[in-house]
């Protein structure tokens, strides 16, 4: 489906004040204070190997580091926001020392968690349950005004397996979508990132599917967030594991590009900042006038 030149996408996205222009796309760098993510779980739980990791993502160019405590794998475990607090709030306090300017986005379904770590610091809220998970959620992004990530989601990490089953997998994630953001403007809220949740009560052959036809979701007028990195619908499509799935990573986040996304959410940000170098590249040769 060729997207409609009458749909008109938001390119900007306003941070504290300042805006941020996404015709050239961004990256955010995954930064998981869990022990049990399923790519870099309790890689990052001692302080200085969280810095060097965060330094080295700002030297690999990342325009936001988004910081999670709490495990979304499927059948990850659910842990109390007490506990998911005292992952993050350490993590969040020692960035914020030591890389003043970072942009940070605090990964979380909470609208408590949401609301501590804007209080230290934090710039965005990234909620995978796209407020269905707290009810407080819309309201306290609505008094913060803070840019929103929503992501498409059906029950929860630890049951959302069960409910991978749609007639029009593209479509009922749009109008999953057209609902939330409804609601989100009876609240106020404008700055708004839309995630599509690949691997999130998704098969394989879904998440594909989504890809293929990832600019029909340019209909919603909002940036496109988009996760693919080392995800299973990459390293078991390939027989790999995901610590082999860059390559295959790198090769859908070029689709993702060519497709409109906005921001890519990766675990490695030097190749999705060198993915989407070369496309701005080559874009800017097919507008130069013939001779």
């Amino acid at each position: 489906m060729v997207q409609s030149k009458l749909i008109s996408v938001n390119k900007t996205l306003k941070v504290r004040g300042k805006i941020i222009d996404l015709s050239i796309p961004k990256v955010m760098g995954i930064l998981n204070v869990t022990p049990d993510s399923f790519y870099d779980g309790g890689l990052y739980t001692r302080e200085s190997d969280l810095l060097k990791q965060v330094e080295k993502m700002i030297h690999d160019g990342a325009d936001f580091i988004d910081i999670g405590g709490y495990s979304s794998r499927p059948g990850a475990e659910d842990i109390s926001p007490d506990d998911e607090w005292a992952r993050v709030k350490p993590a969040i306090q020692s960035i914020k020392k030591e890389f003043s300017s970072a942009l940070l986005s605090i990964d979380t379904f909470r609208s408590q968690i949401a609301h501590q770590a804007i209080g230290e610091g934090c710039d965005l809220i990234n909620d995978i349950s796209a407020g269905q998970l707290d009810s407080n959620m819309f309201q306290t992004v609505s008094a913060l005004q803070v840019p929103y990530v929503i992501m498409h989601m059906l029950g929860t990490p630890q049951t959302m397996t069960q409910f991978a089953q749609y007639d029009q997998v593209v479509q009922e994630i749009i109008n999953y979508f057209h609902s939330i953001l409804y609601q989100l403007n009876q609240h106020g809220i404008k700055d708004v990132l839309v995630d599509p949740g690949f691997g999130f009560a998704k098969t394989v052959d879904q998440n594909f599917e989504l890809l293929n036809q990832l600019e029909q979701l340019h209909v919603l007028g909002k940036p496109l967030l988009i996760g693919l990195s080392r995800k299973s619908m990459v390293w078991k499509t390939l027989g790999t594991t995901p610590e082999f799935a860059l390559n295959g990573t790198t090769s859908l986040n070029t689709v993702a590009i060519l497709k409109g996304a906005s921001i890519l959410r990766v675990h490695d940000v030097k190749e999705a900042k060198e993915t989407i170098h070369l496309l701005a590249k080559m874009k800017r040769s097919t507008q130069k006038p013939a001779v």
